[in-house]
C-alpha cells in the first residue's frame, strides 16, 4: 500500500513539474557583437559602436518583458562588452530549450543614405519567424515611426546567417537602423530612440507568444504597454497641471521615464520649440514633451498633421 501511495505521489509531483514547465517559455535575447568586434561604427561624432547599442536595446527589451509580462524566462547571450562566438550563441539558445531566439543588431552601408529597419529569418517556409518577424516590423512603422525595409530571409541576403539557421526554436535578428545614415545613428544614440525600438521589440514578442500560445496568461495585472511617444495616460494629467503658457493649444509629443534634454535629436526634428514637464503621478512615465504653442485648434491641427509626417505617429493636441 506505502509502495503504491509513493508511486502515485511521485508520479503527481512529475506531472505538476511538466504541466508548470508547459506553462512558462524561454526567450534568448542576443545583443550582437561585443568585445573585440565592435560591430558597425558611425563615421559621426558621438555616436556609439554598433555592439554599445545592441547591447541596450537588449537591456530594454529584457527590462520591459520582466516588468509587463510573466511566465516567460529571459536569458541573455550576454550583458557586458565580452564576445560570445557564433557557436556558443547557438549552442547556448539550443542547450536552454528556448522558445524564441532574438538577435539584435544595426545597420551599416557605404551608403549614407541607406536607412530604415529590417528583420532577418531563415526561411519564409518558417511560418513562425516570419510572422513574429513581420509584426516586429509593424510595430516599427506604427509605433516608433520607422521607415522600414521588410523581412528578408537568406535568398534575399543570398546567404544564411549562422544564429538563424542552427537554432532550433523561432529565431529572427533584427537591424535596428543604419548607424551609417546621420539621421537614424543620431535616432539609436539616444535613450529615447533606444527605448522607443526596444518597446516595438517587446511588443511584437507579446503579440507572438499570446497567439503562439492562447492557454497561457502572459500579461501581469493591468500590465500597460510601454513607451508611447504620445501617452494618452499622462495626458489627464497635463491637461490639469499646464499653465506655463497662456496660449490656448500644445501638442505633446513624447512621455519618458527619464528626463530627456529638448535639444535632444529626436525634439530637434519638430523644427518647434519643445518644452519639457515633470509631472506629480505614480506613474513611471514621469516627463511630458511639448511642441509649439497655438492660439487656436485650426492652427494646431495643421501642425500636428505636419509632425506626423515627420514620424510622430502618436502626437496629440492638448490644451493649457
Amino acid at each position: 500500500m506505502k509502495i503504491r501511495t509513493f508511486i502515485f505521489t511521485f508520479l503527481a509531483v512529475i506531472s505538476l513539474q511538466f504541466a508548470e514547465a508547459q506553462q512558462r517559455i524561454t526567450l534568448i535575447l542576443d545583443p550582437g557583437h561585443g568585445g573585440h568586434d565592435p560591430g558597425h561604427c558611425s563615421n559621426h561624432a558621438g555616436h556609439a559602436a554598433e555592439k554599445e547599442i545592441n547591447l541596450k536595446i537588449a537591456l530594454y527589451v529584457g527590462q520591459y518583458i520582466e516588468k509587463y509580462l510573466q511566465n516567460v524566462d529571459v536569458i541573455y547571450t550576454r550583458k557586458d562588452d565580452s564576445y560570445p562566438t557564433l557557436d556558443e550563441r547557438v549552442v547556448m539558445a539550443n542547450s536552454k530549450k528556448a522558445h524564441y531566439f532574438v538577435s539584435i543588431h544595426c545597420n551599416g552601408a557605404e551608403n549614407p543614405n541607406a536607412k530604415g529597419t529590417e528583420t532577418h529569418i531563415h526561411t519564409f517556409d518558417n511560418k513562425k519567424a516570419a510572422e513574429f518577424a513581420k509584426n516586429i516590423e509593424t510595430e516599427f512603422t506604427t509605433r516608433a515611426g520607422r521607415p522600414s525595409r521588410g523581412v528578408k530571409d537568406e535568398k534575399d541576403l543570398q546567404h544564411s546567417l549562422q544564429v538563424l539557421k542552427y537554432t532550433n526554436m523561432t529565431s529572427i535578428l533584427v537591424e535596428c537602423g543604419f548607424l551609417t545614415n546621420k539621421e537614424e545613428g543620431d535616432f539609436l544614440n539616444t535613450t529615447y530612440g533606444q527605448e522607443l525600438i526596444a518597446s516595438g521589440i517587446y511588443r511584437a514578442f507579446r503579440t507572438s507568444i499570446e497567439s503562439e500560445y492562447p492557454a497561457i496568461a502572459f500579461r501581469k495585472n493591468g500590465a500597460a504597454p510601454v513607451l508611447q511617444p504620445a501617452s494618452t495616460e499622462v495626458l489627464a494629467s497635463t491637461t490639469q497641471s499646464s499653465t506655463a503658457s497662456e496660449k490656448a493649444f500644445k501638442i505633446q509629443i513624447a512621455s519618458s521615464k527619464q528626463a530627456i534634454p529638448t535639444d535632444d535629436y529626436f525634439f530637434k526634428k519638430t523644427g518647434l520649440p519643445v518644452e519639457r514637464k515633470e509631472l506629480n503621478t505614480s506613474s513611471a512615465y514621469k516627463y511630458v514633451y511639448f511642441a509649439g504653442d497655438f492660439e487656436d485648434r485650426k492652427q494646431a491641427e495643421e501642425v500636428l498633421a505636419e509632425l506626423r509626417t515627420k514620424g510622430y505617429k502618436d502626437a496629440l493636441i492638448v490644451t493649457n
